[in-house]
């Protein structure tokens, strides 16, 4: 395990489980406002930035509740999730983000989820 850190994040998103699993789940949905583009060959997902090209396997997947990747460059045994958590009393739809950074870039790791979270939220229509 490197110096990485595991941080979380949480985004209330005005949206169904079921609407905002395709997105997190699928290439196309993920192509919307994770990255440029998306492919996947079974476990395996390629995203796409302003042509570079970066390889993370699934490593786990819950319909409607959650998804788990792990950057394939990475063997320090740290991963991205996102989570979908729905308040059982008010109903309210949150999107839990868990991911690691080196301790100095957690800031900006952080500003990149958050505006990413940002675009995906236009996307649905949440505020």
């Amino acid at each position: 395990m490197s110096d990485k850190v595991k941080f979380e994040m949480e985004f209330v998103i005005q949206s169904s489980p079921q609407l905002l699993y395709q997105y997190l789940a699928t290439p196309s949905g993920l192509s919307e406002w994770f990255a440029d583009n998306v492919n996947s060959r079974g476990e395996m997902f390629s995203f796409i930035w302003d042509g570079a090209e970066e390889e993370a396997k699934l490593l786990k997947r819950k319909s409607d509740e959650f998804v788990k990747f792990s950057w394939e460059e990475n063997d320090d045994g740290s991963f991205f999730e996102m989570k979908i958590i729905v308040d059982e009393i008010t109903k309210d739809v949150s999107l839990f983000i868990t991911d690691f950074a080196e301790e100095d870039e957690i800031d900006e790791a952080k500003m990149l989820w958050t505006n990413q979270v940002s675009d995906l939220k236009q996307v649905l229509g949440s505020r």
